[in-house]
C-alpha cells in the first residue's frame, strides 16, 4: 500500500488505502528535517487505512518548506512552489481531487511548513494539522547548526520574518487548524506556545494539545499524536464537505 514515485524529478512516498474514502480525501505529508519516511510508521498507516485517506509525501530534503531556493533540493524551484504547483497538479490529475478535499499534515520542519502554507494560502489549504512544528527555525541558523538555512536567508532575522508566526493574517486564516507539542520539547515548545497565544489574541479559531507528553521531540511523540491529528483532519474534511456554498 506504500510506494515511491517520482513527481517532476523528485521522489514522493504514496499511500493507497485498500478502500479509499468515497469522498476522495487526500493528505499531503510534509516531513521533518531528518527526512524520515512514514511508510514504516504503523500508527500513521493504521489511521490512513481506517479512514481511507490517500497520502502523498514529497521529499524536499532540508528545504524548510520555504519559498526560497534550497540548492540541496532544487536549483530552480522552491519547496513551496513544488507543493503548490507540482504536487497539487499531480493530486488533481491522478485522483481528481482539489481543495478543500486536500489537507496538510506535517511533523517538525514539516509542521511549521504546513502551518505556513495554510496561513499564506488559506483558500488552498483550509485544513492543517501540525505535530511538533519547528516554528522558530531561525534559531538553528543563529546557533550555526543548519547548513542549508544560510544558503536561503541572509541572516536569522530574515528567516524569522518568514516564519509561520509572521504569516498569520487577522482576517484571512485557515478554517481548521490543529497543532500540538510535547511540553518537554525544550527546543520548540516556546515558539508553538507563542503561536497559540497570538492566535488566541487575534480570535483565530484553532485547536491544540500542550498536555500530552511522550519523550519530547521525535517520532515517539509523533506516533502518540497520530490518531488525534488524523481524527481532527477527517472531522474537518467532513465539515468542509457539508458546508453550504457561498451565494
Amino acid at each position: 500500500m506504500w510506494s515511491t514515485i517520482e513527481v517532476d524529478g523528485h521522489p514522493c512516498e504514496i499511500y493507497e488505502p485498500s478502500q479509499p474514502s468515497e469522498h476522495g480525501y487526500v493528505l499531503i505529508y510534509l516531513h521533518g528535517v531528518s527526512g524520515e519516511w512514514l511508510n514504516d510508521k504503523a500508527e500513521f498507516t493504521e489511521q490512513f487505512e481506517k479512514h481511507g485517506i490517500r497520502v502523498i509525501g514529497p521529499r524536499t530534503k532540508r528545504s524548510w518548506w520555504s519559498n526560497k531556493i534550497c540548492p540541496e533540493f532544487d536549483s530552480e524551484r522552491s519547496a513551496e512552489t513544488y507543493v503548490r504547483d507540482n504536487i497539487l497538479t499531480y493530486v488533481e490529475n491522478q485522483w481528481g481531487v482539489s481543495a478543500p478535499r486536500v489537507g496538510l499534515l506535517g511533523t517538525s520542519m514539516g509542521g511549521q511548513g504546513a502551518l505556513r502554507f495554510s496561513y499564506k494560502y488559506p483558500g488552498v489549504f483550509p485544513i492543517v494539522a501540525a505535530i511538533s512544528p519547528a516554528i522558530d527555525y531561525h534559531l538553528r541558523m543563529k546557533r550555526g547548526i543548519d547548513e542549508t538555512l544560510p544558503l536561503m536567508y541572509d541572516d536569522p532575522e530574515v528567516a524569522r520574518q518568514d516564519s509561520a508566526l509572521l504569516h498569520i493574517h487577522p482576517l484571512n486564516w485557515p478554517r481548521h487548524q490543529f497543532f500540538c507539542c510535547d511540553p518537554v520539547d525544550h527546543d520548540w515548545f516556546e515558539g508553538v506556545d507563542r503561536l497559540q497565544m497570538k492566535l488566541y489574541s487575534l480570535g483565530v479559531p484553532h485547536e491544540f494539545d500542550f498536555e500530552t507528553t511522550a519523550g519530547g521531540h521525535g517520532f515517539e511523540y509523533y506516533r502518540t499524536q497520530a490518531q488525534k491529528a488524523v481524527d481532527f483532519l477527517m472531522e474537518r474534511f467532513e465539515q468542509e464537505r457539508l458546508r453550504l456554498p457561498l451565494a
